[in-house]
């Protein structure tokens, strides 16, 4: 089958790799139907050191199952199925808890010989606990808001929940997480939402998605702005969706006294200025990786009937061979989040 690989910064190849058998009496093969490019593979493509040997990658998928292990019940071959990007057997303590991300036996796509999401299919682990089955068909509309639960949705929804959403809520980020947590705190009730992003066509969906007010501005500038709409004082609740240090000193910058600020971009930083003032400012710091198998049917009813359509953060469409332009397209902004379609 034909798969996505990374070399190396600015190398992703699409290559043929052996087609995903069941492994263990656990396992399910599932084929992709849909499956994306992530914000987050961006860290990679933009940094990653040269090798001779490529490395698997993609970790959104949704897709039909082709093939089931002996000790997997409640899934039958035919079932279209969404994938949270972690999976997990969801029956341990962590994953009781809501914790996925955490789960004693679970792990990651496209590592440890587990195949990647941006190929033709893809063995599951764990499939009972892992996968969604989805009760709609292979040529449904709502394939790509589907796809959102994978990941970019789930992360806004965790950064919303997590950040306590408030009638009064700042977004910092224009991406598809940003505005993922645009959609998911308009949804938990929010009524005044500021994004802050300098992409117009990014930041009119942000407003179709529930954004009221549009921050332009950076750093400093951008902080005395958001301050200046709220009274100076600075928003509730933070939802912090980049993952670099500047978007977490503006999230304190516009963060008020006793707010919450909730990260969920991937820290690109291994140090973060949380001193004096914000202790002295009883600032809460929370978020972290979103566990998305803990959120998939909460959310799930709400797609299906089409009160949210999260699959706008989709602007591009490519095959598994145009892989390589889709990552192209999104490092130079040229794409919000690029859809393959094998």
């Amino acid at each position: 089958m034909r798969a996505t690989l990374i070399y190396g910064a600015g190398d992703v190849r699409v290559e043929e790799v052996p087609d995903p058998k069941i492994q263990r009496p656990t396992d399910a093969v599932v084929r992709v139907l849909r499956s994306c490019i992530c914000g987050s593979d961006l860290w990679p493509y933009g940094s990653r050191p040269p090798s001779e040997q490529g490395d698997r990658i993609g970790h959104e998928f949704l897709g039909v199952v082709e093939d089931i292990g002996a000790e997997v019940s409640g899934l039958r071959t035919g079932d279209l199925v969404v994938a949270p990007f972690v999976y997990a057997d969801n029956t341990c303590d962590f994953c009781l808890e809501g914790l996925h991300t955490s789960c004693r036996h679970g792990g990651f796509w496209a590592t440890d010989g587990v195949d990647g999401g941006q190929g033709e299919a893809v063995r599951v682990p764990h499939a009972q606990g892992t996968l969604v089955k989805l009760p709609v068909g292979e040529d449904s509309a709502l394939l790509p808001s589907l796809l959102t639960l994978s990941d970019v949705f789930c992360t806004g929804h965790h950064c919303a929940v997590t950040a306590g959403v408030t009638p009064r809520t700042t977004v910092v980020g224009d991406g598809a997480v940003g505005l993922s947590a645009v959609l998911s705190a308009k949804r938990l009730g929010a009524e005044r939402i500021i994004l802050m992003g300098r992409h117009k066509v990014r930041t009119d969906l942000g407003r179709d998605f529930g954004a009221t007010d549009i921050v332009a501005e950076r750093g400093e500038e951008g902080v005395a702005r958001v301050r200046e709409l709220t009274g100076g004082d600075g928003t509730h609740t933070v939802l912090e969706c980049v993952g670099t240090l500047p978007a977490l000193e503006t999230a304190l910058g516009v963060v008020r006294a006793g707010g919450t600020i909730s990260r969920v971009g991937a820290p690109q930083y291994d140090q973060a200025p949380l001193g004096f003032q914000v202790f002295m400012n009883n600032i809460t710091l929370t978020g972290g990786v979103a566990p998305a198998r803990a959120y998939i049917e909460e959310l799930l009813p709400d797609v299906l009937e089409g009160k949210i359509e999260p699959g706008r953060v989709f602007d591009r469409t490519v095959s598994v061979d145009e892989v390589p332009d889709g990552y192209r397209a999104m490092a130079a902004r040229e794409a919000l989040k690029v859809l393959v379609q094998p």
